[in-house]
């Protein structure tokens, strides 16, 4: 799987590319700085690119609330599956250690999990993700898309991206080609989160 190519025009001050593939960052160093650092955004892709994001907005925060929110509800009416807060850390398969907005894990596969495994950055893609637009990503499509992308190839079962600003909603799919739904009122989850309908004009 390829990782997301970042290059200097998908880049800007707000996000910061290190190069750490000769440093030889270890999982445990990540983690740490993961933890240390939690006024900022932190991933690191496949190639070993460090990314240093800053934190969302007061716009976006509100917007990832009414989205965590509504999926934690459906959540737990159907009782399959469990919800991670915003920025929730994730080792994918590829090795991409990757923080979506909004996700959600079928339970099998999360009690297939040690709970050291779950304790700390479980080793799993969640079965959905939801990747939330903020002003400082508005230039950055491109590199959105191929997060999204990356998600799919490494086992979520559906994607959406979600576009505030110009009210677009892109679905992603595994064997499918992507979906772009223009300023929806709802969109809905169905069959991977069943009978969950997103009011996603709360959030225009």
């Amino acid at each position: 799987m390829a990782g997301v190519p970042l290059t200097g025009e998908q880049v800007a001050a707000d996000w910061l590319v290190l190069n750490v593939e000769t440093v030889g960052l270890s999982d445990e160093q990540f983690f740490k700085l993961f933890r240390d650092n939690r006024e900022l955004h932190l991933e690191l892709t496949v190639q070993k690119e460090l990314l240093i994001m800053t934190l969302p907005g007061g716009k976006t925060g509100r917007r990832n609330t009414v989205i965590s929110t509504e999926l934690e509800i459906w959540s737990r009416q159907n009782g399959t599956g469990i919800t991670f807060a915003p920025l929730t850390l994730f080792v994918l398969p590829n090795g991409a250690k990757r923080a979506p907005d909004a996700s959600w894990l079928r339970l099998a596969r999360w009690n297939a999990l040690t709970h050291e495994q779950q304790e700390t950055a479980p080793p799993v893609c969640p079965d959905f993700v939801l990747e939330l637009m903020s002003k400082s990503q508005k230039k950055r499509l491109k590199v959105l898309q191929a997060k999204m992308a990356e998600y799919i190839s490494n086992g979520a079962q559906l994607g959406w991206l979600i576009d505030p600003f110009k009210k677009n909603v892109y679905i992603y799919r595994p064997g499918e080609p992507v979906r772009c739904i223009e300023h929806p009122n709802t969109i809905d989850g169905d069959p991977v989160l069943p009978g969950f309908v997103f009011q996603v004009s709360e959030i225009w």
